[in-house]
């Protein structure tokens, strides 16, 4: 058994650990294939959203009915009630860095055996490197359940940051993605009161600082900022930056005061347009994308027109929307009844969608 074939959900978290999958597995002789021809399938799976758990839970039974019965295993971010409704249906579900640091392990478990002779392994060729720089997060917006399948925050060492960045560049990877659930609070841990200027930047514009002087670099960028942890320093460094990739993802999720305030997110819509503003004036052509959920208990009428009125205003490139569905766990799913029909959050989605991602 040498083939295998990944499913991946979810952030760009997942996708970073499928290349790190894949380039180990390229390694010990295992060749990626099509889900139809592999003995193994690896789901970096999402439980941040109903739909990514119900993709998997539909793909699990196309597997199941494969004549060549491939081992399914499970890993990634998951939530303890989808763990035991999924663990019921696939071979294995196990942390993906335990997975990862402990590949061989796993295989010979399965009894998955290589044979380099039979099967030439594929390479993997990703179009830009992914390099986290935090895991976790501590915003505990009511909403997402990352806090509870990733762990709270976390920012890696620079030493270690950088030393991927070099492997990375040594590949041939001159395009840096940084990763972080809240990419821009990297090393703000209990620093949180700190006043910040372009004089005495924080410690994500330090660290964009460090790598834009490292040669084999030639584009940055990043996700996901965080509204309420951009300061001076970052417009700043937006204006003056020569590799910074042009495109910026800032999530805002709702335009209602009223229902940020509800999904927990320490801003208001007048200040994220103000940073919007801002950015614009320091980057003229920034191309802009955006999360946004609809149908967030409570959401009124007049709560998503608002919405829609900042959406209108600031002209995003794209965005991802999203239907509300209560995550089990989190403080939405236990504070607030999901009042919003099915019906009325699908109206919403399709309205922002042609809205933004079809003009």
């Amino acid at each position: 058994m040498t083939s295998f074939s990944l499913f991946v959900l979810g952030c760009q978290y997942n996708e970073y650990d499928g290349e790190k999958l894949t380039r180990k597995l390229n390694a010990l002789g295992y060749s990626l294939v099509n889900e139809k021809k592999a003995n193994l399938i690896i789901v970096l799976a999402c439980s941040v959203r109903q739909k990514p758990v119900d993709r998997i839970f539909g793909k699990i039974k196309v597997w199941r009915a494969l004549k060549r019965q491939p081992k399914i295993i499970l890993t990634g971010c998951v939530l303890p009630k989808d763990k035991k409704k999924l663990g019921e249906k696939v071979d294995l579900i196990v942390e993906s860095q335990d997975f990862i640091k402990n590949l061989p392990k796993y295989l010979k478990k399965f009894k998955i055996q290589n044979s380099k002779f039979k099967i030439k392994p594929k390479k993997f060729l990703p179009k830009l490197g992914f390099v986290p720089i935090t895991f976790g997060c501590d915003n505990f917006c009511t909403y997402c359940a990352v806090p509870y399948t990733r762990g709270q925050e976390v920012s890696r060492v620079q030493r270690e940051i950088f030393n991927e960045i070099k492997k990375i560049t040594a590949d041939g990877l001159t395009k840096i993605m940084l990763l972080g659930q809240n990419v821009n609070s990297y090393g703000l841990k209990g620093k949180r009161g700190k006043r910040w200027s372009t004089k005495n930047p924080t410690p994500f514009v330090q660290l964009l600082q460090k790598v834009e002087k490292i040669e084999k670099v030639c584009e940055i960028s990043f996700l996901s900022p965080n509204p309420q942890d951009i300061f001076d320093d970052f417009i700043d460094w937006l204006r003056y930056s020569k590799k910074f990739s042009g495109t910026l993802h800032l999530p805002v999720q709702s335009g209602s005061n009223k229902i940020l305030k509800k999904m927990n997110r320490k801003y208001t819509k007048k200040e994220y347009l103000k940073l919007i503003e801002k950015m614009k004036k320091a980057r003229p052509n920034i191309c802009l994308s955006t999360d946004i959920i609809v149908g967030f208990p409570t959401e009124t009428k007049k709560d998503f027109q608002d919405t829609v009125d900042l959406v209108k205003k600031i002209g995003f490139k794209k965005a991802y929307v999203s239907q509300y569905s209560p995550r089990p766990g989190t403080a939405a799913a236990k504070l607030y009844k999901d009042d919003v029909p099915k019906d009325e959050k699908k109206r919403r989605w399709k309205l922002l969608d042609r809205l933004i991602n079809h003009k």
